[in-house]
């Protein structure tokens, strides 16, 4: 068992493999779970409150975990492993908001949380397999992201619209320009405005320099239509479900 939090593996994760393609039965199973039953999940408190905190322990797991084992293997540096990619941001928003409530942090979180956590997910950039803790952590962790963002639009009940896209976008465009300059000082790679990740995803085909920036904005913007018309068809159907 100590093996599993050493900083290396005898066992590669191949993406696409048995245990990938486990964990993504799983995590798709429970997503199209979560709308289905939210009826159940705003009916009965205790089924609630028991989803609720089981989300949010395990972000705070995952996050608490993880910034303890990079720094007991001597492997935490700023420009690594602090939460500032897009995934990281939702996860914190994620916890607050399943804490407070508030409707506009659990609107922000959709836009944010649920396709980034997707891509990473069919898309990983992990060394190791089942046998490691970061196996668990990466995959549990971008799980519970998206799960928690469907969570909390299901069971606030909040109106997502137009205006709350357009803000949201304003938001992430402001926090790029914060993430640009905090790369620059630092030589890391958040949000991957620099370049795209190790794993191959859209981001390596959207060109280079100014060219990549320009599609990266695009990109998040075209996600956040995708979101909110995912949003409008998915409460159509939820209400002639009720009907």
């Amino acid at each position: 068992m100590k093996e599993w939090f050493t900083p290396g593996s005898d066992y590669p994760f191949y993406s696409f493999g048995t245990s990938h393609i486990i964990v993504l039965v799983i995590f798709f199973i429970i997503l199209i779970a979560i709308p289905l039953f939210s009826s159940r999940l705003n009916k009965y408190k205790r089924t609630f409150q028991t989803v609720r905190f089981s989300l949010l322990i395990l972000l705070i797991w995952s996050e608490v975990s993880y910034q303890t084992w990079t720094a007991v293997n001597g492997l935490w540096n700023f420009a690594d492993h602090m939460p500032l990619h897009l995934c990281g941001i939702a996860s914190l928003l994620g916890m607050v908001s399943l804490i407070t409530y508030k409707p506009k942090l659990i609107k922000i979180n959709f836009f944010i949380g649920i396709i980034p956590a997707l891509i990473a997910l069919i898309t990983p950039d992990l060394p190791y397999d089942y046998h490691h803790y970061r196996f668990w952590k990466f995959f549990l962790h971008h799980m519970a992201i998206p799960w928690t963002s469907l969570f909390l639009v299901v069971t606030a009940r909040v109106e997502i619209t137009w205006k709350d896209m357009i803000e949201t976008y304003a938001y992430l465009v402001g926090y790029a320009v914060i993430i640009g300059l905090i790369n620059f000082w630092t030589g890391a790679n958040y949000l991957y405005l620099d370049h795209p990740p190790g794993a191959g995803t859209l981001l390596g085909v959207i060109g280079d320099g100014i060219a990549y920036i320009l599609n990266l904005s695009l990109l998040a913007l075209f996600t956040f239509l995708v979101m909110l018309g995912f949003y409008k068809l998915s409460r159509r159907f939820l209400t002639r479900k009720e009907e």
